[in-house]
């Protein structure tokens, strides 16, 4: 099976401290990862050096092959853990803007997305909720047909009937020859998203395996694992 993102031997050093310690990890094609850790495990540094946001590093990670850059980004579609739209911007710029950033933007996808998750394509994202600009950037992100997909947190604002739409969205859109990296602490709530979980702790991959055959593994739900490893 061939492999959107390969970790090896990774290691991140924030000065002193030890952010990544000799991380591997492989992620195969066509699989939607849970990456689970508790705060300062690790895994906003892992996805930060997935999109070539932070370079510094030692040992090696390749995506499709190639190392994170200037190719990779045209492959990867990233949702950061903070706000990055522009206030000023309406729905419908914020599209624009998307479109003529990456080639592999779908127009249509987007507004489909947008209408389907109840936003007004007028409105400017100073207007909007917390949770409404959470959905704004996560139709943008899925309206671009990458090879992977990293998002960091993208369900934290939204309330849990929107949640399950998303949920359902990213669901009804993946491509089986893409891959999803997505990190959260709503473990229980989004489960059933994924096809296998990671759990990072203390810059190491800890545990990492398919949903069933973990649950089949511990006789326990994932949130339960999660609790008694980290």
């Amino acid at each position: 099976m061939e492999n959107v993102l390969e970790c090896s031997n990774l290691t991140k050093r924030y000065g002193k401290k030890v952010a990544l310690d000799n991380l591997n990890f492989t992620l195969p094609k066509g699989r939607i990862v849970g990456l689970l850790g508790p705060n300062g495990a690790g895994k906003t540094t892992l996805m930060k050096l997935i999109v070539s946001l932070l370079r510094d590093y030692r040992g090696s990670i390749t995506v499709c092959g190639q190392r994170p850059g200037l190719d990779t980004k045209r492959i990867v579609s990233y949702l950061p853990d903070r706000e990055f739209l522009y206030p000023w911007m309406t729905i419908e710029e914020c599209i624009s803007f998307f479109r003529n950033s990456f080639a592999d933007f779908q127009l249509d996808m987007a507004y489909a997305m947008i209408e389907e998750l109840g936003l007004e394509p007028l409105e400017r994202v100073k207007n909007l909720s917390k949770g409404m600009q959470e959905r704004v950037s996560i139709s943008l992100v899925f309206a671009r047909k990458a090879k992977l997909y990293v998002l960091d947190e993208p369900l934290a604002a939204v309330d849990p009937s929107t949640r399950e739409k998303i949920m359902r969205i990213i669901l009804d859109h993946f491509d089986p020859e893409s891959s999803i990296l997505l990190s959260t602490h709503l473990i229980h709530d989004v489960e059933s998203l994924f096809t296998d979980i990671a759990i990072v702790n203390e810059g190491r991959v800890q545990l990492y395996g398919g949903i069933g055959e973990l649950q089949q593994e511990y006789g326990m739900p994932i949130e339960e694992i999660f609790k008694q490893l980290v």
